[in-house]
């Protein structure tokens, strides 16, 4: 019982300092964001993360053949792109992350994005901090009325496998083929698979009422009912457009 209290008291410790990590690591990359914004508290973190989704959309772009094959992005209903998600723990571990997520309109275009987080945790061997990109598309309608409803964990509530990689790379696998998300990694360059189950997406609600205004829903922002967008975020929605154009 006791190592049972002392091993969730570890856990709880390691979610606690998840979110200060990415916030140390953001802070270290950190970059201007435009004035409009900035003057709201915690804006500036905000429009960080825009800049560190843009980065790595721009990596992929420039590495089609070792990375997210382009089919699967063209053909995706939201894709959703988690700069610098840190990992945590010792024997009890845990995951973190904030980043951006856009869905595709019945017109055949990109939403402006909104803010999510990513959330878990992790039981098993492990030791020490890591730090990946992480890029989820989803393959569904259903994992996108998921999202706009509020959060829902990754291998329960929707099924995901880990994606497949390379310009021309094709599901081949059942569980592949029904896999509702494919997920990837990014950590020093490389893409690959990556299996995320268990982990908790949700809507960062705060995070999209500093960017957008308040009253603000995700909703709205897939609808198109966001009057100023700050060009940070117009940068992600053309990324996507030009990445994913067929």
């Amino acid at each position: 019982m006791r190592i049972l209290q002392r091993r969730l008291v570890a856990l709880a410790a390691t979610f606690a300092l998840l979110p200060l990590a990415a916030q140390a690591q953001q802070a270290a990359a950190s970059v201007a964001a435009p004035s409009s914004v900035s003057a709201v508290p915690g804006a500036g973190r905000d429009m960080e993360r825009v800049a560190q989704a843009n980065r790595v959309l721009k990596e992929i772009m420039m590495a089609p053949d070792s990375g997210i094959p382009q089919s699967l992005m063209q053909d995706a209903h939201a894709i959703a792109v988690i700069p610098g998600v840190i990992k945590a723990g010792f024997i009890l571990g845990g995951r973190f992350g904030e980043g951006l997520v856009a869905i595709k309109t019945a017109q055949g275009t990109w939403s402006n994005p909104a803010f999510i987080r990513i959330t878990g945790a992790s039981l098993g061997f492990q030791a020490g901090v890591s730090s990946t990109d992480v890029i989820l598309v989803f393959r569904s309608e259903r994992g996108v009325d998921r999202l706009v409803h509020g959060e829902f964990t990754l291998g329960a509530d929707l099924g995901v496998a880990a994606g497949p990689v390379g310009r021309y790379a094709n599901a081949s696998t059942n569980g592949e083929l029904s896999a509702e998300i494919y997920s990837y990694s990014r950590s020093r360059g490389l893409f690959a698979g990556v299996a995320l189950d268990g982990a908790r997406i949700g809507i960062d609600d705060s995070a999209d009422q500093r960017v957008y205004g308040r009253d603000i829903t995700a909703r709205r922002i897939f609808e198109g009912q966001i009057n100023a967008v700050p060009q940070p975020v117009v940068d992600f929605r053309d990324r996507l457009e030009e990445y994913t154009q067929k």
